[in-house]
This record gives C-alpha cells, structure tokens and sequence, in this order.
C-alpha cells in the first residue's frame, strides 16, 4: 500500500493559515534602536531632553549624568494613539528596552506614556523627573517604574522594586524585584519587555538579566483601559531618568516599539460589551484614493484566501484519490464442492382386485 505524506501537507495548511492571520495584524507604528548614532535619521525620530546625551559613539544613552539632581528624558517624537482606525480600534503595544543603573540610590529609570501638553523639558531632578506636571494630567500619565530608591510616603517596599503608576507616583500595583533574584541598580545591563494587549485590557512588565531569555512569567500584570483613558487623544512614549540627591546614572542600550491594530475577530469578548459597543455612524464619503486602496487591498486578500481554499480542497482531494488507489479488492479461493448422493429405489405395488388372493 502507497504511504501519503500528510504531515507534510499538514505542516503547509498550518503555516498558510498562521501567515493570513499575522498580515491581518496590522503595524500601525513601529520603530528599532539598536544604536543611537546622532544624524539625521535619529534626530527624526528620537529627542533628547535634560541631561541625555549619546555617549560611546551611539552605542547607548545616557539619561542622566553622574551628579546630584540630574535628569533626562527619550521621547520618540511621533504621537501615537490607543483608538485608531476609522471604526477606532482600540490598539495594543510591545516594547522592550536593554538599560543598566549605576549602584547609587537614586531614583532609577520609568517607561512612560505622557499626553502631548506634558512639559517634556521640564524637570526638577527628582521622582524620574517627572513631578512638574504630573498632578495637573492627573491620571492621564503612565509609568512603569524601576524604582532603586525607598520613599514610604509613596508605599515603596523597598529600593528595588516596578510598579505601575498613574497619573500619581504612588504605585496601583508594585513588586518587589527581589522575588526573581535581580538587582536594578547592580550597574548590570538588564532587559526589559513592556506589553500591552487591547483585547484583554492587561499591561504585562517582564524582566531579565542580560543573556537570559525573555520570562514565559510577567514580573507584573495590571488590568487597565488605555483607550478609555486617552480616547483619541495622542500620547508620546519615551523612558525618564533622574539622580535625585545621588550620582546615579542610567543608560539605555537599545529600544524597540510596536503599535498595532488587532482585527476585531481576533479579540476575545470584552467583560461588558456594551461598554465597547460602537454607535451608529453616519456614512463616511471615502475618498479615491482611499477607495483604490481598499479595492486593491481587498483583490490582494481575496486571492490569498482563494488560492488557500484551493490549497485546501486539492489537499481533500488528492487524499480521497490515494484512498481509492490504495484498496485493492479481496481475492477469495475457487474450490470445487463435493456433492453426495444416493440412490433411491421406489418399488410401486400394484393394486389387487377384490376377491383375488
């Protein structure tokens, strides 16, 4: 009998059906900095504000020097959104940043997400230079703290600990750094991936030493609603810095971002979904170019979608083919069968007339 490579086809279905699903997520926006040589392609996209500065010839930067008060901020200069799209998708993100801090206890280092009237050049050297400003946006600030300092005013645990903040420097939630054997301000690169998934509303923060892999665990993970706390409103994404009365100083080593818009049959059912229901619209007057657009988008996902249809029938069909092929029919032995017989002999009296003996 032919054997017939299923797993092979298998394997082919699976990696087609995995493609349409990953380009049907679509990057909004999304950057890497695997160095930061100053020219014009960093300037565009990267501002420095306060005491950063590249330093090593673009190998990292260096938010804060090595003196008291000292303070810096790296902001990508293009705003971003939570709800976009025409029919305003709410959207997630994933960052991740490689940074190290000096021994001293200073403030440590914070991944922010600050509305655009936030004073970006504005500092006072301490709480990761981020007090100016931050009671007046109220909880329209995010960030995710690296905290090396113990204030227990703020509810820090102690001087090594993330937490999650909003619009106010004491933490919603905090964990001690501590419980996964690591060190902030060890003066050791350490890596870290910030998530953020619309779909279920949660913001995820994970954390590594160099050369370890990126935990299956999230250090932190914290239920929040960017869209609903920004709505449309553009937002800037950076990482601040300050000293406070210390030396420290924080650098980073490399940045990634992603924004994207996940497609709604993606996302799992909101916990209450009239909160996310969409209001009737007027209709939209498309503009032409939009709607080339669209169209040609539209021939380019039909034909993917059709060609995995045939894929997939031709794949039905050639296994009912070598089905048929592979059955042979069943040979049964021709023998001759013996009959007995035996003979029988009838005798017929004949009858007598009355009287005759």
């Amino acid at each position: 009998m032919a054997s017939f490579p299923i797993s092979r086809y298998s394997f082919f279905v699976v990696f087609l059906v995995f493609s349409f699903v990953t380009l049907a997520v679509s990057l909004d926006l999304s950057f890497s900095l695997k160095r930061f040589d100053k020219g014009r392609n960093f300037d565009s996209k990267v501002a420095l504000f306060g005491d950063a500065e590249v330093v090593d010839g673009g190998s990292s930067v260096k938010i804060t020097r090595s003196s008291v008060s000292s303070a810096g901020r790296i902001i990508y200069r293009k705003p971003i959104r939570f709800i976009g799209g025409e029919r305003r998708k709410p959207m997630s993100f994933s960052t991740y940043f490689s940074f190290s801090i000096s021994p001293e206890d200073g403030d440590g280092l914070a991944f922010v997400v600050l509305p655009t009237g936030f004073p970006s050049d504005l500092f006072d050297g301490s709480s990761f230079g981020l007090t100016p400003g931050l009671e007046k946006r109220g909880t329209r600030v995010l960030a995710v703290e690296f905290d090396t300092s113990m204030d227990t005013k703020l509810g820090d645990p102690n001087g090594n600990h993330v937490g999650i903040d909003l619009g106010s420097l004491v933490s919603a939630q905090v964990k001690n750094v501590s419980s996964i054997n690591l060190v902030l301000n060890s003066g050791r690169k350490l890596h870290s991936w910030i998530d953020y998934d619309a779909s279920t509303k949660i913001l995820e923060v994970r954390l590594s030493k160099s050369g370890a892999v990126r935990p299956s665990v999230p250090l932190i993970s914290y239920r929040i609603d960017l869209s609903d706390m920004w709505k449309e409103e553009e937002v800037f994404v950076g990482m601040s810095s300050s000293s406070g009365n210390s030396s420290q100083t924080t650098s980073i080593y490399s940045w990634s971002f992603s924004l994207r818009t996940v497609p709604r049959w993606l996302h799992s059912q909101p916990a209450d979904p009239l909160v996310y229901t969409e209001p009737s619209k007027p209709p939209i007057i498309q503009k032409k170019g939009s709607c080339l657009l669209r169209i040609l988008a539209g021939l380019i996902f039909g034909t993917g979608c059709g060609a995995l249809a045939a894929f997939i029938v031709m794949f039905v069909w050639t296994i009912s083919v070598n089905r048929r092929q592979s059955v042979v029919p069943v040979e049964y032995p021709v023998h001759p069968v013996e009959f007995a017989y035996e003979k029988i002999k009838v005798f017929v009296q004949k009858p007598t007339k009355d009287g005759n003996k």
